[in-house]
């Protein structure tokens, strides 16, 4: 049993300690919402006045947070988590982020002899319930190796991308992919649409064809061909359309800085800013295939 400092208890925060829980570890929580603290403490847990009491006499601190700035805030303000940590905490950030605010960051936290990850997930909060998350970390592999029992409590697949700022990088790109390809999906079942050619039919094609792709065959946007798909359910988030644009603005600003040319990345972010821009932040990113359809800008 470790002792686990949890910082941010939202969405996907909350369902992520309580797996924590489960496992029998003794976690203390901390959040801006009191109403998610105290789910946590009718599960079993504790809970903090602030951030470094969530830290304090922690043996591994987890972060879940909006933004980098939220991340720099939390771990280097003076009365952050690298100011209340016990020498030889774990430190865990598992937020979405910047790759150049998790680098400064975990700079920072070893030049307190810390050890810490940038570990990131895949699988929306019903992968977080689920605990079948897939994590993609960051930093040193003494510490990879340290953090992957604990990271199994909460995810399915834990993967060491390679040193601080990795798995950051790697969700950004990985998210890049997902936002192009369900983009591409949708048009393409728009496209059938008005050729008539019945949506259950391009499904059993394409998913056995060159067309194969997980936002095909796990989350297909139109209702029918994926019986637990989001697009059943009128859209229900899993993942909003809101977090795909934040994720797709990090892919841009990443592929600024390092030069690269990401022309399909630039043209899925303009179009899912305008989807978000029509009120439709807090739907299921695959509800974009409805802006495919009838699009207003």
């Amino acid at each position: 049993m470790a002792r686990i400092g949890f910082i941010g208890l939202g969405n996907m925060g909350l369902p992520m300690a309580l797996n924590l829980l489960k496992a029998g570890h003794a976690v203390t929580g901390f959040d801006m919402s009191q109403t998610q603290v105290d789910k946590l403490v009718t599960a079993g847990g504790k809970a903090a006045a602030n951030v470094a009491v969530a830290a304090t006499g922690a043996e591994i601190v987890v972060t879940m947070l909006p933004a980098g700035k939220n991340v720099r805030e939390v771990y280097l303000s003076e009365k952050g988590v690298l100011g209340a940590v016990d020498a030889g905490t774990l430190l865990i950030d598992s937020s979405t982020i910047d790759v150049e605010s998790a680098r400064a960051v975990a700079q920072a936290a070893e030049k307190e002899g810390l050890g810490m990850l940038d570990a990131p997930v895949s699988g929306g909060v019903g992968g977080a319930q689920a605990g079948t998350l897939t994590f993609m970390v960051g930093g040193s592999v003494d510490s990879f190796t340290r953090a992957k029992p604990i990271l199994e409590n909460m995810g399915k697949t834990v993967v060491h991308a390679g040193g601080a700022g990795n798995g950051q990088a790697a969700k950004i790109c990985n998210n890049m992919i997902l936002g192009v390809s369900m983009i591409a999906v949708s048009e393409a079942f728009v496209l059938a649409e008005k050729l008539g050619l019945d949506a259950q039919k391009l499904f059993d094609i394409a998913s056995k064809s060159s067309g194969q792709c997980w936002s095909l065959t796990s989350y297909c946007p139109v209702p029918g061909p994926v019986p637990t798909a989001p697009s059943n359910r009128g859209y229900q988030a899993g993942f909003t359309a809101a977090m795909m644009l934040k994720d797709l603005k990090l892919s841009q600003e990443a592929a600024r800085a390092g030069g690269a040319a990401t022309k399909l990345g630039a043209e899925a972010t303009a179009i899912y800013e305008n989807y978000v821009s029509d009120g439709h932040a807090g739907q299921d990113f695959s509800g974009i295939v409805t802006f495919v359809r009838e699009p207003r800008r």
